[in-house]
């Protein structure tokens, strides 16, 4: 992706933008804007930094909507980066440091959003996936805290989506987590170990060769292997969220 080198060419495009063309300029800097080149297509290429900005700033404003930037919403951001976008270079600086800013800076959630939604209503697949992006980290700690949810619902009527959206989504990426820990008779609340103990003794309770040996009919053999690889799936993808 050429990012950062439509951005060198595109920041007098952004004169307009207001908190995003602040958070960019305060980014760039004057060098960028000296630097500026000829683009073809400014409008398809504002759009571009436009998402981009607005996105690590939003996500900036999810990530410390809890008081705390957590180890494992960074990890996240770190593969938004680096696997989803394949940011590097300057590429990668600009998104960290958009981040950094408006983590700290004033300026609302609402307000970049709002600005995304004006400049990206013609396009409103690119606010689907802007969304999503926002679940994921919002749920990078296994679990959605008030405020980022209290954020996370103010999306949709912003980018102009249905209500139920948010529903959709929390189901699909809230919900999801929440199942794992279901699966294995735990909470959120308790710590690691306490979880591995209790997948162990799950493990032996249904464990295909134990039930075979109490003599269960086949068809209940089959159901216990399912139960048993659905336990194991649950510990792994728990373990994951517990050991970042």
């Amino acid at each position: 992706m050429s990012l950062i080198g439509g951005l060198v060419g595109g920041m007098i495009g952004f004169t307009f933008l207001g908190p995003l063309g602040a958070l960019i300029g305060s980014v760039v800097g004057s060098r960028m804007v000296r630097n500026s080149v000829r683009r073809k297509n400014p409008n398809n290429f504002d759009h571009q930094v436009a998402f981009f900005a607005a996105l690590f700033a939003c996500l900036a404003k999810i990530a410390k909507a809890d008081g705390q930037v957590t180890k494992e919403e960074i990890n996240k951001i770190e593969d938004f980066i680096t696997q989803k976008f394949n940011l590097d270079g300057e590429q990668r600086n600009f998104a960290i440091n958009i981040f950094q800013k408006a983590k700290d800076d004033n300026v609302s959630f609402d307000a970049y959003a709002k600005q995304l939604a004006s400049l990206l209503k013609s396009s409103p697949n690119s606010l689907m996936i802007f969304y999503e992006l926002l679940f994921e980290l919002a749920m990078a700690d296994g679990e959605l805290h008030p405020n980022e949810e209290k954020l996370l619902k103010k999306v949709p009527k912003i980018f102009g989506f249905n209500d139920g959206l948010y529903n959709q989504l929390f189901q699909k990426y809230g919900l999801k987590t929440q199942n794992f820990y279901e699966v294995l008779g735990v909470s959120k609340q308790m710590n690691f170990d306490e979880i591995r103990k209790t997948y162990l003794k799950k493990r032996r309770e249904f464990h295909p060769d134990k039930l075979i040996s109490k003599g269960l009919p086949e068809e209940l053999i089959e159901k216990a292997k399912e139960k048993f690889i659905e336990i194991q799936e649950a510990y792994e993808e728990l373990e994951k969220i517990h050991k970042k």
